[in-house]
């Protein structure tokens, strides 16, 4: 950063923080949070350009590509985690299951394929494996607003997902992606552009309180703008714990998902980060060992009866574990660089401490969705 003045540094770190910090806020002020999430991720990179020095822009926008994804795969990984805690529909939440995975897949690709000096090269990686979970998400938090997502059948949650994909992703990926357009300077050049964008928004007002007004049913509650509450039987830490030690089994398809979200998010930021060396498969690797290793102490944990009330401790104390971990590992290899084990232990003890604190709840959702399925007609 030999170009950076003190200007460029605060301007990053106002911009990189906002980007780190609104995600917390996301399990439980879905909506707002995440809207703020998009806005900062639409317009961060206009802010450098117009704010930031030319010689600083110049010297790291090339890397630019790479900071905007691992950043949105970290607030969507935020995301991801609120539907654990969140959402009460089953059909939606195996959906943004698979929608979220799909894409960390994909850009976990194009990080490792991405060549740093062509800007260009892989972004169509990106518009295969487009990113509906994000607007799927919004629109189920925007259901959630003022009815019951509970009465969302099957069809319905899939069709809004399959719309989002085809009619809004793939063209929004295309034109960021492949076509390499910039709104603001497309805006500039053709100033129409606004008017059509100002009637369309309009239309999209007037069809919305038409369909609130005259075809959708009465809203279940008012306004709900934060998330609810958790279920009663899991709304303390003690409550939560005892479902981890009766139900949970170290090995099994949970686990798989927790190493793969937390390996490939790992591993994406592993990509742009400078000084990392270790290849995605070592990054990967060692990422499961230690989530593995945490997850089999985080069950002994609670099966011998203990447990922790607040998330701060909890984070605080799982995070002394992994550092164990990784002291313990370190004596049989060398070469961790301090300031990168500690970004990603950070990481990584982030992921499962909500992971563990969140998916109790995501598992009685759907018990609660099983039981109250109506029985076969007999024949």
């Amino acid at each position: 950063m030999s170009y950076a003045t003190s200007g460029d540094l605060a301007i990053l770190g106002v911009i990189v923080g906002l980007r780190f910090i609104v995600p917390m806020l996301i399990p439980r002020w879905p909506l707002p949070a995440i809207l703020v999430c998009l806005v900062v991720d639409g317009y961060d990179q206009t802010i450098f350009q117009t704010f930031l020095s030319h010689d600083f822009w110049i010297q790291i926008e090339n890397a630019y590509q790479g900071y905007d994804k691992s950043l949105d795969v970290f607030y969507l990984s935020m995301a991801y985690l609120a539907t654990m805690r969140n959402w009460t529909n089953l059909t939606a939440l195996v959906t943004a299951q698979f929608l979220w995975l799909y894409r960390l897949v994909g850009v976990t690709i194009f990080e490792i394929a991405h060549d740093i000096a062509d800007p260009s090269s892989y972004r169509w990686v990106l518009l295969i494996f487009p990113n509906t979970f994000e607007y799927f998400f919004i629109a189920y938090e925007a259901v959630r607003l003022r009815w019951d997502p509970r009465r969302m059948p099957p069809r319905l949650v899939i069709s809004i997902a399959a719309f989002i994909w085809i009619f809004i992703k793939l063209p929004q990926e295309w034109w960021i992606h492949v076509a390499q357009l910039d709104m603001t300077d497309e805006m500039a050049a053709h100033p129409w552009i606004i008017w059509v964008m100002v009637i369309g928004i309009l239309l999209v007002v007037a069809i919305a309180w038409w369909a609130i007004t005259y075809r959708l049913p009465p809203g279940d509650w008012r306004l709900q703008i934060a998330a609810p509450p958790m279920p009663a039987s899991l709304a303390s830490a003690r409550q939560r714990s005892s479902w981890r030690a009766q139900t949970w089994r170290l090995w099994d398809w949970n686990l798989v998902e927790k190493v793969v979200l937390t390996a490939l998010t790992c591993v994406i930021f592993a990509e742009i980060l400078p000084g990392v060396t270790e290849s995605p498969k070592v990054v990967a690797g060692w990422v499961t060992g230690l989530v593995v290793v945490n997850g089999a102490a985080g069950l002994l944990f609670v099966r011998r009866g203990h447990t922790i009330d607040r998330f701060v401790l909890q984070f605080l104390a799982q995070l002394v574990v992994n550092e164990a971990i990784v002291v313990v590992a370190s004596l049989f290899h060398g070469g961790f660089r301090l300031s990168h084990a500690l970004f990603f232990l950070l990481l990584i003890t982030l992921i499962t401490t909500l992971y563990d604190r969140y998916r109790p709840v995501r598992e009685y959702h759907r018990e609660e969705a099983h039981a109250v399925r109506p029985a076969p007609t007999p024949a």
